[in-house]
């Protein structure tokens, strides 16, 4: 079992830049892919990013893609989410989550087996 715990959430203007990182306990996160979701208010949640167990591979969300880069140092047991050109709509709570087998190139949330409690991102115009 693994626990994750999101940081880095805030206020930014459009146009800014946030890093979110996910911390995660135990001694296996290598083991899993992870991947960042998040859930504007009255939306489902969202697939936003992903990556594999070693950072080999990555996948993104249309909306994101070329703004928004994933990456993991499993020596810190952690995962980044590195949210440059921030526009309102991406204004959201975003959750890290851990899954242990490969994740597809638009995972729905079934396919992830843990979840951290979320940060909180807001984009002002």
């Amino acid at each position: 079992q693994v626990q994750l715990v999101e940081s880095g959430g805030g206020l930014v203007q459009a146009g800014g830049s946030l890093r979110l990182s996910c911390a995660a306990s135990g001694r296996t996160f290598s083991s899993y892919c992870m991947g960042w979701f998040r859930q504007a208010p009255g939306k489902e949640r969202e697939f936003v990013a992903a990556i594999s167990w070693t950072g080999g591979n990555t996948n993104y969300a249309d909306s994101v893609k070329g703004r928004f880069t994933i990456s993991r140092d499993n020596a810190k047991n952690t995962a980044y989410l590195q949210m440059n050109s921030l526009k309102p709509e991406d204004t959201a709570v975003y959750y890290c989550a851990a899954a242990r087998f490969l994740l597809g190139p638009t995972p729905t949330q079934n396919a992830l087996d843990y979840w951290g409690q979320g940060t909180q991102v807001t984009v002002s115009s």
